[in-house]
């Protein structure tokens, strides 16, 4: 397949000492972020080796990896360009590829190459791709395959940086003492930390005097001025991640186990930093006689992959809490509050004459309903401590705590359904021809019979369903025979 190149194709893939690494949250979060923007079922780093497909980062996909040769990735990789098949089957090529007629069914694909030379000044070689793949057609915009580029972009700086960052780690922790005693070795040192945002230090156990490299006191915003002093440095750190640090010294002093955290620090202007720290024993005669180690600022790298996931866990249309968030939320209550102590229940929303507003109005005043019933929803102060998110669609729930998932339910409930009315008028219409759009409410209270996710969202389904049976702008609420909450419904 590769006649010319795959030596070297091979020996930059292999450079760069990532197969087979375990997961890493920063290359989870670009792939999340792409399927995000592509609404696909599967995305993916892929990174071909000689006789297999291997995914640094997956999401969709349950295996870690495929033989070479059923892979679509092989052939953007062979291009070395982008390869998009909005059909599969309509392409006579990969009508017929197993991953095609087989599981996962790729109907729809589209892939990056990823580039990397052995040398920063070589020849850079495809080695893999970033993927999305969908078993239903995808809408490949040049919008978003610009998109899909520029996140292959970033996967690349990233692997680089991995490299680099390995490197400066072990050129670090291996040759401390040497560079300390060779000012031109130290002078290397500061460059590479400098590249890096690495500092190094060094703790002597036996009068406890600790020596910092000028990107330790940058990291800390110190002049370079005296020796630090190790109460002092670790008031920098918050007291939870302090306790950690100290345990973590104590530890290696005794034993001689290496560590590795990511912690915070307050640096001496007050700015917060997000750091790594790693450090190990210096070990002569058998006896632990120092800790030496390095630190890292991360602070840009742990904002980007707050703001990934937070982009992940947000509706973009309406600010409410997106689908995931309120599973992982609601999963954490039912887990962590137990069967007989406070009270808890999910009601699911469903907007009326949602799709005639879309259809008569266009889509644009259908975006506008959903953001002012989700406004709605955040301002229902009424209903206590409570969670809303948009499940999708026309479609919100909401998770209640305490009296207000008990007792006061359905005359929270009740508020809701008044609250939820909006009247909508097209552009330049009749004023008395507007439609107003309502809400129909399906709740559930935990009880036995639903004490985990799927029962609970099953069971307010149900409820929402016998609530449309009876009236549109009604609400029902599953274990209570099926009462219905009387609120003024919508015209027939």
């Amino acid at each position: 397949m590769f006649p010319v190149h795959e030596e070297e194709r091979l020996a930059a893939l292999r450079s760069l000492e990532v197969m087979d690494t375990p997961p890493e949250p920063e290359f989870d979060a670009i792939v999340r972020g792409v399927r995000h923007i592509f609404d696909s079922r599967m995305a993916f780093v892929s990174l071909l080796d000689a006789n297999r497909q291997w995914f640094k980062a997956r999401c969709g996909l349950d295996a870690p990896e495929t033989e070479r040769e059923v892979s679509i990735c092989q052939y953007a990789v062979e291009a070395d360009a982008m390869l998009v098949i909005p059909d599969t089957l309509a392409d006579p090529f990969f009508a017929t590829s197993p991953v095609v007629v087989g599981e996962p069914f790729v109907r729809s694909y589209a892939g990056v190459p990823l580039r990397h030379g052995v040398s920063r000044d070589a020849r850079k070689y495809p080695i893999g791709t970033l993927c999305v793949a969908d078993d239903r057609l995808l809408d490949f915009t040049p919008e978003k395959l610009d998109l899909l580029q520029g996140f292959a972009g970033v996967i690349e700086g990233m692997l680089e940086a991995r490299r680099d960052r390995s490197e400066s780690l072990r050129l670090a922790l291996s040759r401390q003492e040497a560079l300390i005693a060779s000012e031109r070795a130290q002078r290397i040192l500061q460059q590479a930390e400098r590249m890096a945002r690495i500092g190094s230090w060094r703790l002597d156990l036996s009068n406890f005097e600790t020596h910092w490299s000028a990107q330790t006191y940058a990291i800390h915003q110190l002049p370079q001025t005296g020796k630090p002093d190790l109460n002092k440095s670790l008031l920098h750190y918050p007291p939870a991640d302090r306790e950690k640090i100290m345990q973590a010294l104590g530890t290696c002093a005794n034993t001689g186990e290496p560590w590795d955290l990511e912690v915070d620090l307050v640096d001496a202007t007050g700015v917060f930093r997000r750091i790594r720290v790693m450090a190990e024993a210096e070990i002569r005669n058998q006896k632990v006689v120092a800790i030496i180690g390095v630190m890292q600022d991360i602070t840009e790298r742990y904002k980007v992959e707050r703001r990934l996931r937070e982009f992940a866990l947000t509706d973009e249309l309406t600010g409410l809490a997106s689908r995931r968030a309120f599973n992982e939320t609601l999963d954490e209550a039912l887990a962590s509050t137990p069967a007989r102590g406070s009270a808890l229940a999910v009601a699911i929303i469903d907007l009326d004459r949602f799709k005639e507003v879309n259809d008569r109005m266009g889509h644009p005043a259908g975006d506008e309903v959903l953001r002012v019933m989700a406004a709605k929803l955040s301002a229902a102060d009424h209903l206590g401590d409570f969670l809303a998110a948009r499940l999708g669609g026309d479609e919100f729930v909401v998770m209640l705590r305490g009296s207000h998932a008990a007792e006061r339910l359905a005359e929270g409930i009740e508020r809701l359904l008044a609250d939820l009315r909006h009247t909508v008028y097209g552009e330049g219409a009749d004023p008395h021809a507007g439609i107003t759009v309502s809400a129909t409410i399906g709740a559930c209270v935990r009880d036995a019979t639903c004490a985990d996710r799927p029962s609970l969202m099953k069971a307010a389904d149900e409820a929402l369903y016998v609530a449309k049976r009876a009236r549109r702008g009604t609400g029902a609420i599953a274990g209570r025979d099926g009462i219905l909450v009387a609120r003024a419904a919508e015209p027939a």
